[in-house]
């Protein structure tokens, strides 16, 4: 499984996320332009001493990101789900993959939809109260990790 992280803005939340992929063996794939350094210590600091065990893969901006995923799609048939509010399909009804990969955007603003190309049947929302803008990224990016593990069976973790 991987979980992509698209423009992220927060330290503080890469690192949880950081953390997150380190301990359920999820790759963490960054693309550019982040929002802070790889070496900010509030990144380091959240992530702990988690970093030697993580996957982790950069794209040096969006379209580098797309080029790759579109090859991806073709040669492999990978999956890519795209969290936003608006999303039509509730995350828990996806019939998750272990080669999936999920797709988060920043902080702020959230995913560009229609500039990544996301097929609208593969935008996943994580439901939550009326009138209430987001959960925070990490928070979110566990909510789907351990949703699509459970379904898994919890592969490879104890």
């Amino acid at each position: 499984m991987t979980l992509i992280l698209v423009e992220p803005e927060i330290p503080q939340n890469t690192g949880t996320i950081a953390r997150l992929c380190a301990v359920t063996g999820v790759r963490l794939e960054l693309v550019h332009p982040l929002g802070f350094s790889l070496d900010d210590k509030h990144l380091r600091r959240a992530g702990l001493d988690y970093w030697p065990h993580l996957d982790v893969r950069e794209h040096r901006s969006p379209a580098a990101f797309i080029r790759e995923r579109d090859r991806a799609v073709a040669d492999d048939g990978a999956r890519f789900f795209y969290f936003s509010r608006r999303g039509p399909l509730c995350y828990a009804d996806v019939a998750w993959r272990a080669d999936d990969a999920l797709v988060f955007g920043r902080e702020s603003s959230g995913l560009d939809l229609d500039a990544l190309g996301a097929p609208s049947g593969a935008v996943v929302r994580i439901p939550m109260r009326p009138g209430l803008r987001s959960l925070n990224l990490a928070n979110a990016a566990s909510v789907a990790v351990y949703e699509a593990y459970r379904q898994l069976g919890f592969p490879g973790l104890g």
